[in-house]
């Protein structure tokens, strides 16, 4: 049993003469809390879309607890333990809230669930026959957290968790999401440009920029990084 929950060896994925993602390797443990920031075209959201499957590295392997994930579906990688929000909530917008958890516990290969006490836990409890479209933005990540969490996944990935909210709704749903982490016990690695956030809830911090690692540490080691504050050109505090 590899003693890391995902692990990405030597990646590389290219757009033409565009590297997006370049020679990137990356361990991380059972249980960590890691953020992955950089600037836009760092490569971060071409990175999501390798772990989840989305894309097929050029080179370069991604493993699950230990296990090579070429060549397996974004499906097969949920069934596996492997669960992913995105910038903008996927949701069946014609479907109602607790039909969208139903579809959500089906994708994760479970034929139980608690929909109910999941919904309870991200504050979704009241409108189960709501549809999924008329959800304020901030009720939609609420959705889109619950139906990831109904698959029962053990790595989550969360590509911009408060994106379109203010302080205190993105306060809100971080404390949300760490609190099911915590309670799950689950592997969390984000993405996020509020670094307000990320100082306040990463536990390791991987800096990214032009499809490489630049800087990798606890929050305050990244933080007094040189080649951080100039990357960001004076954004990282």
């Amino acid at each position: 049993m590899s003693p890391y929950a995902l692990e990405l060896q030597e990646v590389k994925k290219h757009f033409g003469g565009i590297r997006a993602v370049d020679g990137m390797s990356l361990s991380v443990g059972a249980g960590d809390r890691l953020a992955l920031i950089g600037p836009n075209g760092a490569g971060k959201s071409t990175l999501f879309g390798l772990i989840s499957g989305e894309l097929q590295p050029d080179e370069g392997d991604v493993l699950l607890e230990g296990s090579n994930m070429r060549s397996v579906s974004p499906q097969r990688r949920a069934e596996l333990g492997l669960g992913r929000t995105f910038q903008t909530a996927r949701l069946f917008t014609g479907l109602t809230v607790k039909e969208n958890m139903e579809l959500a516990r089906v994708a994760g290969g479970r034929r139980e669930g608690r929909t109910g006490d999941t919904l309870e836990e991200v504050g979704l409890s009241r409108g189960l026959e709501r549809r999924a479209g008329v959800l304020a933005q901030g009720e939609r990540k609420r959705l889109e957290l619950a139906m990831v969490l109904e698959t029962a996944p053990r790595v989550l990935l969360l590509d911009e968790p408060t994106s379109g909210m203010g302080g205190e709704e993105r306060e809100a749903i971080m404390e949300l999401i760490i609190g099911a982490v915590e309670r799950r016990g689950m592997t969390m690695v984000f993405t996020e440009h509020d670094m307000d956030t990320v100082f306040a809830y990463a536990r390791r911090i991987v800096v990214m920029d032009r499809g490489k690692p630049i800087a990798d540490g606890t929050p305050q080691a990244v933080s007094d990084d040189e080649r951080v504050r100039e990357t960001y050109l004076g954004v990282v505090p």
